[in-house]
């Protein structure tokens, strides 16, 4: 009798822990995904934002509204893209569990374009945030970004004369 109750707990125990391993293997594959979408969209591979990617239903939240769709993601990011030149984006760390990723990022360029309406400054932006990212079915279904606004426009705004860094996180 008591052979059969630890048989019953011991298979349960093995098919808890192959679902953990499978849901981590997912966000590893999730998470290597979305970094290559954004390494290459901001290298200037826009092709990237398609049906294969993101949903088609994707959402990023942004404080004027949320913006729905591929074709309209794509336009929101196109932003830094035509607003800057000399881009580094580099993802300092990331980390998450099953379909959410969270990542803490830095974005240098210059700012050499027009950029959601304010006209080329030529100043450099160092700026970094955090982003929340919803995966579904290996896809980007969802982002929200958190940055220092202040910052950024200090920078784009103010002559270059001192440098200014949001953030100087190197790790722990």
């Amino acid at each position: 009798k008591y052979f059969f109750l630890l048989l019953i707990f011991a298979c349960g125990n093995s098919q808890n822990e192959a679902n953990l391993v499978n849901t981590q293997d997912q966000f590893e594959k999730d998470l290597a995904k979305y970094e290559s979408i954004w390494n290459r969209f901001l290298s200037g591979d826009t092709s990237v934002a398609n049906e294969d990617n993101f949903q088609k239903d994707v959402v990023v939240v942004t404080a004027e509204g949320n913006i729905v769709g591929i074709k309209a993601v794509k336009g929101f990011y196109m932003n830094y893209l035509n607003g800057f030149s000399d881009i580094e984006f580099t993802i300092l760390d990331a980390f998450g569990q099953g379909d959410r990723i969270v990542k803490h990022w830095n974005f240098k360029g210059t700012h050499t374009g027009n950029f959601f309406g304010i006209p080329a400054t030529g100043n450099k932006l160092d700026l970094s945030g955090s982003t929340l990212v919803t995966m579904k079915d290996g896809k980007i279904a969802k982002e929200q970004d958190f940055f220092d606004m202040q910052s950024l426009m200090s920078q784009l705004m103010n002559p270059a004369e001192t440098e200014v860094v949001v953030d100087d996180y190197t790790g722990i």
